[in-house]
């Protein structure tokens, strides 16, 4: 998480830079109306430049991933950059609206306006003032629209289907702001460095935008391919789906490393960790689908032998490196999915590595024990399951008696992100360097 917090930073960072090299928060003469206008502008700014990020990372552009540690990593931005445009958002609209508002009700006096006889505008300033109105228009309906699906994409009991749907109005919504910011931000800025760095951000959002409401995203990275079998586990509620790839272009995957399959059109595109290792001979990949949503608990009911599905990929950097001797695996409950595609890969190419995977559950299906144990057994690695009721809960103090030499070790957490964390916190705390630990976040909204 080092790296996106970092480019979250920067980004926040570069821009209030930029922005105080061309203004100031501390106006002569001081007032309550100065002091809003400087307001309004740096919010603005810091508004619609997170959110031109966010429609960026939203392309899942690939040669990004190994910057960003990977295309969940950068979700994981995407969202915090959506949430800090949402809070400035706010913060713009109440300086700009709120103020009306206090001067309605009284509570402000509007300043005299000075005399405009002496200005001297250029044709391009005169024609952006024109439009004033119609930015400021457009700019607060199309605020109030965002926030409301903001708020959708953020809650999770919101059904993915209708999230695919409505989060891409978002673009639509950005273009307003585009043109909002295009019109209102202050005309002077252009001609500094934090004019050109907001008009970089506005093209490249745009670009993002357009690419979204097109359908592009993604769009030279998927290929079709074919069920050829499912197989239930009833007991754990999961479902493991075999495709074949028809499509020669797939250009291979790694254990660890996730796809985008769409098997119907009205759900669109929902992500899966890849479960196998990758056979150009075989062309097949399969996933390993766990009901723990709208999404997933309806795949039983459509999925069948023979269905036609589009597979984009892949993507993530989940991807076991390191030149350490000894890895430590934690995959819990469905986390367990790079972990077995990995272990397949190690069946086929042996590694020298010492490997200890911990997969703690809430769910028990001695068929797919005896399937993770022969898997285990093929790569060489040290299987240890523990079932919540039987078992207890997994704990760092755990996994350190088990593995000796953990300290020497890196260690790779797939599953729930509290627990990730927990582990994350414990190990810390006994001298584990955080560069070892490699957690996936796979979390897309």
């Amino acid at each position: 998480m080092i790296n996106i917090k970092l480019a979250f930073i920067a980004l926040i960072f570069a821009l209030t830079v930029l922005w105080t090299l061309a203004d100031t928060m501390l106006p002569a003469p001081f007032t309550y109306f100065s002091l809003r206008s400087v307001l309004v502008q740096y919010t603005g700014i810091i508004a619609v430049g997170t959110m031109s990020a966010a429609l960026v990372l939203a392309l899942r552009l690939k040669w990004l991933e190994p910057y960003l540690n990977g295309l969940d990593k950068m979700y994981r931005l995407h969202k915090w950059l959506g949430i800090t445009a949402l809070v400035f958002g706010l913060i713009h609209w109440w300086w700009a609206q709120g103020t009306k508002w206090m001067v309605g009700w009284g509570m402000l006096a509007r300043p005299e306006r000075g005399s405009s006889a002496t200005q001297t505008l250029g044709p391009v300033e005169s024609l952006l003032r024109t439009q004033r109105g119609v930015a400021e228009f457009l700019g607060e309906w199309a605020f109030y629209a965002a926030v409301a699906l903001i708020v959708l994409a953020l809650w999770k009991r919101f059904p993915y289907h209708l999230f695919v749907k409505t989060h891409k109005w978002l673009a639509a919504l950005y273009l307003v702001f585009v043109y909002h910011a295009a019109i209102l931000v202050k005309f002077a800025y252009w001609t500094q460095p934090i004019g050109w760095a907001v008009a970089v951000l506005l093209l490249a959002g745009t670009l993002a935008a357009m690419a979204c409401l097109l359908g592009r995203i993604g769009s030279g990275r998927k290929v079709q391919g074919e069920i050829e079998s499912i197989i239930d586990y009833p007991e754990l509620r999961v479902l493991e789906t075999s495709i074949r790839l028809s499509d020669q272009s797939w250009p291979g995957h790694s254990a660890g490393q996730f796809a985008f399959v769409t098997s119907r059109k009205d759900e669109g595109a929902h992500p899966y960790t890849i479960a196998s290792a990758w056979d150009p001979d075989e062309r097949r990949v399969v996933f390993i689908t766990k009901a723990l949503g709208d999404h997933t608990a309806r795949l039983k009911t459509w999925l069948k032998a023979g269905m036609s599905v589009t597979v984009e990929g892949p993507y993530g950097c989940f991807d076991f490196r390191g030149k350490h001797a000894c890895q430590i695996w934690v995959g819990a409950g469905i986390g367990i999915t790079p972990f077995i595609a990995r272990m397949k890969y190690l069946a086929r190419s042996p590694g020298a590595q010492e490997i200890f995977l911990f997969h703690p559950t809430a769910d028990f299906s001695q068929v797919a024990i005896d399937k993770l144990t022969a898997d285990a057994k093929a790569a060489n690695v040290s299987l240890h399951v523990l079932v919540d009721a039987r078992d207890g809960l997994l704990s760092g103090e755990r996994i350190r008696a088990a593995v000796p030499g953990w300290r020497s070790a890196s260690l790779w957490f797939c599953g729930p992100s509290a627990l990730g964390e927990t582990l994350r916190q414990d190990f810390a705390k006994h001298g584990f360097p955080a560069a070892d630990f490699h957690q996936e976040m796979f979390e897309m909204r």
